[in-house]
């Protein structure tokens, strides 16, 4: 496989990372498109508590996921396990189509969403080795926008094809191995698997250098090697260790909260504002209005965030996304307000979430990227459960509104708490990191 730099203009990196994150946004609503028919139908027993347990279980092996394997494309390589990741969560999410009872269904998507959970911190890690020195911010937004493409697409395709589930299950499989020869031929190794063995020599870490073939570079005195020769291990026993526990502490709170509002929005949104006395058409609206906000806010976000620096980017966004969340627990009775207030919401929430992954990108080195972005991801992803289920909680004691809108908006002011002790710069043995830049 041709290596990073001889291929550093190519756009395919960027699309195929783009394309692995619609997969994840297909996960993200391809159950709550197929739930009401299988509860209304009973098929394979399902009723209110076995979809409660699939879409719990799923949840919970996309955050093992993200914990537990994303770790190893540090080890192993991102682009390796990037493609095993989309080819486990292909195979098991067919698989889903054909199982015959809800203990089978709930399985298959917790072994789907191991692989789809390491997916995320993987290509993420990628695109940021891939991405030119200080564009991380934009790199990581713009990919993460697939995940809302995903998401719509989904939704929109359910419309015709649901109530044929299985046929959701099969779509979504099938096109993950489309995606997989793709990803084999087009994807150059990541940045981590060749690396400099001689700073000293002018030749080394050259372009010239880091374009010889392998078979080259290892007889060669001086330029690169596979880091395979004298690969250091990695692991989450690296973020105990100084200078980053601070650091994991705070980005695991932010991240916890971040994917919280993320979750809870995207789940309860509707019914908080038809607690609000809004229309139930309204509701439905306005979630679509949100996420058209997310989309616009990853860019805006992105372009920010290398212009003046992640934190003061993703603080200035959790704070304001708490302004709004608080603003809609205030009944607003002008149409053009309420959407224009919602679309506002939008740009502000979903994106911070993906800046805390922009900013871990650059407050550790290569060799930890994927440990730390599955470490985010995989405490995220508790959010992620949290969040529908305390809003969940709420509704059904009907004080959802507006006591929703408060807790989603003291979720972000904790975010801001959590970010904010994070120290300016990381400094290692051999280096320091800015986190600014």
């Amino acid at each position: 496989m041709p290596t990073m730099s001889s291929a550093r203009r190519s756009q395919w990196p960027v699309w195929l990372c783009w394309l692995a994150m619609v997969l994840d946004g297909f996960d993200l609503v391809v159950l709550g498109t197929v739930i009401p028919t299988l509860i209304k139908t009973g098929e394979l027993g399902f009723d209110a508590v076995g979809a409660t347990f699939a879409a719990t279980i799923s949840l919970v092996g996309v955050g093992l996921g993200a914990l537990f394997i994303a770790p190893l494309s540090d080890k192993f390589g991102r682009r390796k396990l990037l493609i095993a990741c989309v080819a486990s969560f292909s195979l098991f999410t067919i698989g889903v189509a054909f199982a015959p009872n809800v203990a089978v269904f709930s399985l298959l998507r917790m072994l789907a969403g191991l692989g789809l959970g390491a997916c995320l911190p993987a290509a993420l890690a990628y695109i940021n080795d891939y991405a030119p020195a200080g564009s991380a911010g934009k790199s990581t937004t713009r990919t993460m926008t697939g995940y809302h493409v995903g998401a719509v697409a989904t939704a929109l395709l359910a419309i015709f094809i649901v109530p044929n589930w299985r046929l959701m299950f099969i779509i979504g499989g099938v096109a993950g191995l489309v995606l997989l020869p793709f990803l084999w031929v087009k994807l150059p190794e990541s940045l981590r698997e060749v690396t400099p063995v001689k700073t000293g020599s002018a030749e080394a870490g050259s372009p010239r250098a880091a374009e010889r073939k392998p078979s080259e570079s290892a007889n060669a005195t001086t330029g690169v090697e596979h880091s395979t020769v004298a690969k250091p291990k990695t692991g989450f026993r690296d973020l105990l260790q100084k200078p980053y526990p601070m650091v994991a502490v705070g980005i695991g709170i932010a991240s916890f909260m971040g994917l919280l509002l993320v979750y809870g929005l995207n789940t309860w949104l509707p019914q908080l504002m038809a607690a609000a006395g809004y229309p139930v058409s309204t509701g439905l609206t306005l979630l679509l209005v949100l996420n058209l906000g997310a989309v616009a806010g990853l860019f805006l976000a992105g372009v920010l965030a290398d212009k003046h620096g992640t934190k003061k980017i993703v603080l200035m966004w959790f704070g304001l996304s708490a302004v709004f969340l608080a603003i809609l627990s205030v009944k607003i009775q002008n149409e053009f307000l309420l959407n224009a207030a919602v679309f506002v919401t939008g740009v502000f929430v979903f994106s911070s979430q993906v800046l805390v992954y922009a900013w871990v990108s650059q407050l550790f080195p290569p060799r930890l990227r994927g440990t730390a972005l599955g470490f985010a991801a995989g405490v995220g992803r508790l959010g992620a459960i949290v969040g529908p289920a305390v809003t969940g909680t709420l509704v059904a004691a009907n004080i959802a509104y507006p006591a929703g809108f408060y807790v989603f908006a003291a979720a972000g002011i904790l975010a801001v708490a959590a970010l904010f002790v994070v120290p300016h710069e990381v400094k290692t043995a051999d280096t320091s990191v800015p986190v600014d830049h």
